[in-house]
């Protein structure tokens, strides 16, 4: 046996849900790479990448082996919504057994075949995890009444949609399954009272999710996040930071050309710095753009180019180079660079020989 010890970098399994029309699909397209599979057609105003709309519970587990099959199409696979997605599991399951509903099996039966299905897709979704892909579901929340046995009294709960009714075991099981379930709701900011002082109006509200579990609602998460944070990928981005990271066979080679680029280019910045731009530092004014593209090319200023045309009787020194005879410049300067080059280099002094 293996024993392994330390955290272990992987793909995180997601779940988000809230009311209709709080921003679950766009704050699911914040993540990286995402690919949707949108069972209730709500992304068709969004510039994201989506396979086609699923039909049939068949369909969908087939656009989910195709991403199993092609790890580099995203590396986030969303499913929006999961309560969408149950409702074709029942109608499978429906027609297979030849029932009109799930209420006709009787004795809850229904609901123990749709869980039954269901933790099948959610191990088919371990295996895109097991890709380096990111799974999010999102999901509609309902509000059902709840009574704990030892409390006296009821209050209102918000809980995932999926199941209508306490007998539904889908909803437990997507909750486990998860290692983040987050609450998005509206916070309201306040509540308007009249002259009597009795309240009658809520005010103002924010867009927040809840990360912690609450009498009044289901969440988790295994990164010790505030029990409240905006409802902003940005809250929770850097539990991502490290997804291109992963030790995992096909994209390890990715990982390490990356790397590799990225200390070239911090070399490549660390000698601009040290050296000065060439092109800002040597005057090429009035001299051909021949000659110039040689004298920046090897950093040779007027002055020297001067100094070898000097000593070798042509001119004399304080005479500039733009005014040196054009056929002079094209025969023995550019014609013959490399000689006047290498005279140049004989003539600088190196930093400790001055």
């Amino acid at each position: 046996m293996k024993i392994t010890r330390g955290k272990i970098n992987s793909a995180q399994k997601v779940v988000v849900y809230g009311p209709e029309g709080i921003g679950k699909s766009t704050f699911a397209a914040q993540f990286t790479d995402p690919l949707f599979i949108d069972t209730e057609g709500s992304t068709k105003h969004m510039d994201v990448a989506r396979l086609p709309v699923p039909k049939t519970w068949e369909e969908l587990q087939s656009e989910i082996k195709y991403i199993i099959e092609n790890p580099n199409c995203c590396k986030t696979l969303v499913i929006d919504t999961i309560d969408w997605a149950e409702q074709l599991c029942i109608e499978s399951i429906c027609k297979i057994h030849g029932k009109n509903g799930i209420e006709d099996f009787g004795y809850g039966n229904g609901y123990v075949y749709t869980k039954e299905e269901f933790g099948r897709l959610l191990k088919t979704l371990e295996d895109v995890i097991d890709k380096g892909i990111n799974v999010v579901l999102t999901a509609h929340s309902q509000i059902r009444k709840f009574e704990q046995p030892d409390e006296l009294g009821a209050y209102d709960r918000y809980e995932l949609k999926l199941g209508k009714k306490t007998s539904s075991q889908t909803s437990p099981l997507v909750k486990e399954w998860a290692d983040m379930l987050l609450f998005a709701n509206y916070k309201t900011l306040s509540v308007a009272v009249d002259d009597k002082g009795k309240k009658h109006k809520a005010q103002g509200g924010k867009r927040v999710m809840y990360t912690s579990h609450h009498p009044c609602w289901d969440a988790k998460n295994r990164h010790s996040l505030d029990e409240e944070l905006p409802f902003d990928f940005k809250s929770i981005a850097h539990l991502f930071s490290n997804k291109e990271q992963l030790d995992l066979p096909d994209t390890q080679e990715v990982e390490t050309e990356r790397i590799k680029q990225e200390l070239d280019n911090l070399v490549d910045e660390t000698q601009a710095e040290e050296t000065p731009s060439q092109e800002t530092t040597i005057d090429t004014s009035g001299v051909p753009n021949e000659l110039a593209k040689l004298m920046i090319e090897n950093g040779v200023s007027k002055k020297e180019i001067q100094e070898v045309v000097s000593d070798k009787g042509y001119y004399p020194e304080d005479t500039p180079a733009e005014n040196y005879d054009p056929q002079f410049i094209t025969d023995c300067l550019i014609g013959a660079w490399d000689q006047v080059f290498e005279i140049i280099k004989q003539n600088k002094k190196l930093p400790w020989e001055e």
